[in-house]
């Protein structure tokens, strides 16, 4: 089992900065894509962004290309979310997620690949 905690979400203004984070717990972090997920009220869960641990490359969705940026912590067992530049449209739960020891080659846009999720932590961005 790993648990996944989400912290850092909060209010803040149109283009105005945050920094969420994702404790994880239990059994190993490292080996583990992680991704961000955020779900709107009264609509899908939709991607944000993933961290490949093989490669430690990133991916986003376009909608937050060059505005969010993940990083990861081994040491600390956390993953991170910087949001600059957040618009009102950015409103959401934002939850992160893992996905299967040791897999490698998955579809990381799509929730289905992760197996482990976070409560969420929820973002308001005001006009």
């Amino acid at each position: 089992q790993v648990q996944l905690l989400e912290s850092g979400g909060g209010l803040v203004q149109a283009g105005g900065s945050l920094r969420l984070s994702c404790a994880a717990s239990g059994r190993t972090f490292s080996n583990r894509d992680m991704g961000w997920f955020r779900q709107a009220p009264g609509k899908g869960r939709e991607f944000v962004g993933a961290w490949m641990w093989r490669n430690g490359i990133t991916a986003y969705a376009d909608s937050v290309k060059g505005r969010f940026t993940i990083s990861r912590d081994n040491a600390k067992n956390t993953l991170y979310l910087q949001m600059n530049g957040l618009k009102p449209e950015d409103t959401a739960v934002y939850s992160c997620a893992a996905a299967a020891s040791g897999a490698y080659g998955i579809t990381f846009n799509n929730p289905g690949e992760y197996v482990y999720w976070g409560q969420g932590t929820q973002v308001t961005v005001s006009s």
